[in-house]
């Protein structure tokens, strides 16, 4: 008896001394609410939460990859200036926006280039189809980046192609997230590579291994780019839209032509160097590029590497800038406190302000959370729409009709500080006109929340989403 109550009485200690000494340790460069998240869990359950929070409680990094960013950000600027003499001079932005496009540019590296089209493209099946077209239409090389590459009738389609162009003599590259892409990486790549692919998994998760990531650090961009020319970024993988059974996928993805492109395949060629180490031939990733628009367009990468957060700082300066109007459209919404605050914050200025989020979510405790700022966001007249017809995975932002944000990054902690994600800043009035077509058959097809009706659900819903809620840093 004596030997079980010692055990116990130090099983006990330990608890007490676990959360002790995280009560000093983890507020320490951590936001308040990633923090209070974080105890809430160690105080509950000491020995689980440390083991949970040593494995996923911070951002590492290892610093050869922080070097690589580094290294690769010098090799943007570069490629940037030379792109800069071969290209027509920049049509100047309106002056209220100029500083908007000067922090995208410290934040990610890249400048707003003139003289691109941006084709906007909703059709889940046509955009894949256009994909497929092009890569059976390349001559020099194809590069492709996606978190997600579906091991089914979809992902074998860009595959097929992709050994088509490879014995075309056509380079192929392929970069593919190592954890949203597992079964393809381990039953459509060796395809590939037999036929002369070269393909690489994005952040590989390996105990021990040198520059290994942390598991739940992904890459969640999806980039296609074509003999430098075309290029294809936004919210969709290569993957069936069912693949979540129930939930059919509904996309905005851009195709891009003009100087843009370069900055496109600039982010690819970072991101392969990461996993190789090797870098491209110059002159075939980025070959000269005539203007084929009026589109004035810059992207934005984010991600850990960067040492901040490029997407959320960049959102949040926008709502900030509003003026009018801001329809934002997200299949996830779990802000960070300053993204929540900059929403609210323009309703407050009397401006029109929507949120386009799908009504039926596929992922049930993240939608529990969600649901939970519901509540202050209709109270300070925010226009909540639930979309019906499927589940709306596009993710965008726009202000005034006069700038957009279209990509892949999610309104949540994961996407702000985890995952590397890329944006497209468009400024162009008609894209703008066609992006608020689109934004009024979200309305049309949604159900519009009010607070009178929202505040008739039952305790244990309300119950249900504040303790979701309460798990925002893990979401």
């Amino acid at each position: 008896m004596d030997s079980i109550y010692n055990w116990s009485l130090l099983y006990l200690l330990s608890e007490w001394a676990i959360r002790l000494i995280m009560l000093v340790y983890v507020p320490r460069e951590r936001s308040a609410a990633a923090a209070r998240t974080w105890l809430l869990l160690i105080f509950l359950l000491p020995w689980p939460g440390l083991i949970l929070y040593g494995l996923i409680g911070r951002v590492y990094l290892p610093k050869s990859r922080i070097e690589q960013q580094r290294r690769a950000s010098e090799q943007i600027r570069k490629v940037q200036d030379q792109i800069r003499n071969r290209i027509p001079t920049l049509p100047p932005l309106p002056p209220h926006l100029q500083p908007l496009a000067a922090l995208a540019t410290r934040l990610g590296d890249f400048e707003p280039f003139g003289g691109n089209t941006v084709e906007l493209l909703t059709d889940y099946k046509g955009s894949l189809s256009r994909l497929i077209a092009e890569i059976d239409s390349a001559r020099t090389h194809v590069h492709l980046l996606y978190y997600i590459y579906g091991d089914d009738d979809f992902g074998q389609r860009v595959t097929d192609a992709l050994i088509r162009a490879a014995k075309r003599g056509v380079q192929c590259r392929v970069l593919l997230d190592a954890v949203g892409s597992k079964a393809a990486l381990r039953r459509q790549a060796p395809q590939m590579e037999r036929a002369g692919v070269e393909v690489h998994a994005a952040l590989r998760v390996k105990l021990f291994r040198r520059n290994s990531a942390r598991f739940d650090l992904r890459n969640h961009r999806k980039i296609a780019v074509i003999d430098g020319t075309v290029a294809y970024t936004g919210s969709q993988n290569i993957v069936d839209g069912e693949f979540v059974r129930g939930f059919p996928n509904e996309e905005l993805v851009m195709r891009v032509t003009g100087p843009v492109v370069a900055q496109l395949q600039a982010v690819f060629v970072a991101d392969r160097f990461f996993e190789t180490g090797t870098t491209l031939d110059q002159a075939q990733a980025f070959p000269d590029l005539p203007e084929t628009g009026h589109t004035i367009a810059q992207v934005l990468p984010s991600g850990p590497g960067y040492q901040r957060d490029n997407g959320q700082e960049i959102m949040v300066s926008l709502l900030y800038a509003a003026r009018e109007r801001v329809v934002l459209t997200t299949p996830y919404f779990v802000p960070d406190e300053p993204f929540f605050q900059a929403l609210r914050s323009a309703a407050r200025r009397g401006l029109e302000v929507h949120l386009v989020v799908s009504r039926h979510a596929n992922q049930l405790f993240t939608q529990l959370a969600q649901r939970s700022y519901y509540d202050e966001l209709l109270e300070n007249g925010v226009k909540i729409h639930l979309y019906r017809p499927r589940f709306l995975h596009a993710k965008h932002l726009s202000i005034d009709g006069e700038i957009a944000l279209i990509g892949s990054t999610n309104i949540d902690i994961r996407s702000f500080a985890l995952n590397a994600e890329i944006n497209l800043l468009v400024y162009d009035p008609q894209i703008m006109a066609e992006l608020r077509e689109l934004q009024d058959s979200y309305f049309a097809n949604s159900e519009l929340l009010t607070l009178e009706e929202w505040e008739k659900r039952p305790l244990w819903a309300r119950t249900l989403h504040g303790v979701a809620r309460l798990a925002d840093s893990l979401l």
